[in-house]
């Protein structure tokens, strides 16, 4: 009774077509918000930003972007963790090779790097599609993985393979406690979020979904294939890229090829699956998945005092975290943005049935 829309008429188009159009979701997401950027930089401790909070936010981020392709698209992607470096090293060379260049202006021509190299890779989608389409962008993947280690013009000739950036500022302010860091990727994170949440409501985000249902009919009432799949595979490799330059550049500060492995593209392409395809949402409760449930799991027997060793622990949670994989895709194979959405519907129907 405390979750409904009883009384909340809508007078305008722009009423209708909020993305909150329910009193109660707008107070839920101000409240969160307050949380996020008031309560949590005056309670939070180092490790809770280092350990948890930055890495939530960046993968979140990351999976959004491969959400776009793979959600509302229907194009699978494996090269996820290849336009994350290839958003790193290309925002990272131009910070080094550009005397004054702005952070922000290295990290947007990091992502637009990761743009073109998206759509390059792309291309194949307009003929080949399931699989075979993974497949090419696995090729992405080894190809980047072999350009980055190889070619040493993209590390600015290190001896070591590894780069490493520091005095990262904005606007004058430096980036370099954990709060500001915090501060700096939730403000990016919420930017991008609600840039791809307008998106996918808008006509092209309306062409992707037609194309993932069915795109021999989207094609014959008029959608073109080509500019839908290429804009798609565009706007998701600009987002993973931006999200691979704060990876780089915020939370490791120095890395190597091996940050942006075939691991990170599973990893996020887990993400994906688990949090729920086609939501928006569902790439925040992926990435609260795969990088909270661990770290909760780790520390359940300390909290309950059971001795054990920390290999036994590491074990048990690596078991328990793919059985709660297990369960949660046969419980709902639409992910838990999707359990999510059944539960609001509930709420607002409560104490009724139906």
């Amino acid at each position: 009774m405390l979750y409904r829309e009883n009384g909340q008429f809508k007078t305008s188009y722009a009423a209708d077509q909020q993305i909150f159009p329910i009193a109660q979701d707008r107070i839920a997401i101000g409240l969160v918000l307050l949380v996020a950027f008031v309560v949590m930089p005056l309670a939070g401790s180092e490790y809770l930003f280092r350990a948890v909070l930055i890495p939530f936010m960046i993968l979140a981020l990351a999976a959004l972007g491969l959400n776009i392709l793979v959600g509302y698209c229907g194009q699978i992607s494996l090269g996820t963790g290849a336009f994350m470096a290839v958003g790193a090293y290309a925002a990272y060379n131009f910070l080094v090779r550009i005397d004054g260049m702005p952070l922000i202006v290295a990290m947007l021509l990091g992502g637009l790097s990761a743009t073109v190299v998206g759509v390059l890779f792309g291309i194949p989608s307009l003929r080949i599609k399931g699989l075979y389409l993974a497949v090419a962008t696995l090729a992405a993947q080894f190809f980047t993985d072999w350009a980055f280690l190889r070619v040493s013009w993209f590390t600015n000739n290190s001896t070591s393979g590894s780069v490493s950036v520091a005095g990262l500022n904005v606007f004058g302010l430096p980036i370099e406690s954990p709060v500001a860091k915090y501060l700096f990727c939730l403000t990016v994170v919420c930017v991008f979020a609600l840039a791809a949440k307008n998106l996918t409501r808008s006509a092209t985000g309306r062409q992707w979904m037609a194309i993932r249902d069915m795109d021999v009919a989207a094609a014959v009432i008029g959608i073109r294939p080509v500019y839908a799949k290429l804009t798609a595979f565009a706007v998701s490799s600009f987002i993973v890229g931006v999200a691979g330059v704060l990876w780089a550049f915020v939370h490791l500060g120095a890395w190597e090829p091996a940050a942006f492995s075939i691991d990170r593209s599973f990893q996020l392409l887990f993400m994906v699956i688990i949090g729920g395809l086609g939501s928006i949402m569902g790439a925040f409760f992926g990435a609260a998945f795969i990088v909270v449930l661990p770290i909760i799991l780790d520390q359940v027997p300390h909290w309950f005092g059971i001795p054990l060793s920390t290999a036994t622990t590491s074990h048990l949670v690596h078991m328990i975290f793919g059985a709660l994989i297990v369960f949660f895709l046969i419980a709902e194979p639409h992910g838990l943005a999707k359990l999510w959405s059944i539960g609001k519907q509930k709420l607002r129907l409560w104490p009724f049935p139906h």
